[in-house]
């Protein structure tokens, strides 16, 4: 029977689902599922290396990364690269190179409690230009401020590279804000605000949305929840 234990991720509290022997479930990409309150919709992927237990009074004990059923070896070292050569795969921010001229929008939404106070966070690379901004909404829901933080990133886009015929890849953690602006989905809810941040979408020739893990060590999708949940915890723009 699956439950939910209290777990440290990253030394902050989280709530993690457990199944049998009090071990993290994991799926089939060995990651266990996570939420930072039980009562959240949203959930993350965090690696099991990532989560400790907790003592008794909520701190993190110190002890070593909970152990996991089948642990994975370690990766043999990648070979280093010819100088002045092309880097392939992932790249420190875990997505793969593209053409130069593209803009990369790195955007999350984080809400404590559903609804709840929200908070947005916006990374943006453009060439050698490196924009961050997090921000506080309000109370309201997760899914507004996963599609506010991407209309925001836009907005943000747009400043530092007004040419809107360049390339432009955004990145959310969302499948809900996904589903709405790249599959068609049809808003049942945010009606408003979802045909609003369509429009903004097609101001741009050539955007392309891509969809990646959260809390996955993905440098910049790290960054934007940092960002948000900042923002949360001040009440302030950060």
């Amino acid at each position: 029977m699956m439950s939910w234990s209290r777990m440290s991720f990253k030394g902050e509290p989280v709530w993690v689902r457990m199944g049998a022997h009090s071990r993290p479930v994991l799926d089939s990409e060995g990651r266990a599922e996570m939420k930072y309150r039980q009562e959240d919709a949203k959930s993350y992927r965090p690696s099991p290396s990532n989560l400790a237990p907790l003592a008794e009074n909520g701190s993190e004990p110190g002890s070593q990364p909970v152990p996991t059923a089948q642990p994975r070896p370690p990766r043999a070292p990648r070979a280093a690269s010819a100088p002045g050569a092309r880097p392939r795969g992932r790249t420190a921010s875990g997505i793969a190179d593209h053409a130069p001229g593209t803009i990369h929008v790195w955007t999350d939404g984080a809400c404590s409690g559903n609804p709840g106070p929200m908070g947005i966070g916006i990374v943006v690379v453009a060439d050698r230009e490196h924009a961050e901004r997090g921000e506080y909404l309000g109370v309201g829901t997760n899914n507004i401020a996963e599609l506010t933080a991407i209309a925001r990133g836009l907005a943000l886009a747009a400043e530092l590279a007004p040419d809107r015929t360049r390339p432009i890849r955004i990145y959310s953690d969302s499948s809900y804000a996904l589903g709405l602006l790249g599959k068609g989905w049809k808003a049942k809810a945010n009606q408003e605000l979802v045909a609003s941040l369509r429009e903004q979408l097609a101001t741009f020739s050539r955007v392309k949305l891509v969809k990646v893990a959260g809390h996955a060590g993905v440098d910049n999708n790290e960054r934007c929840d940092q960002l948000a949940r900042q923002a949360i915890a001040s009440r302030h723009d950060v």
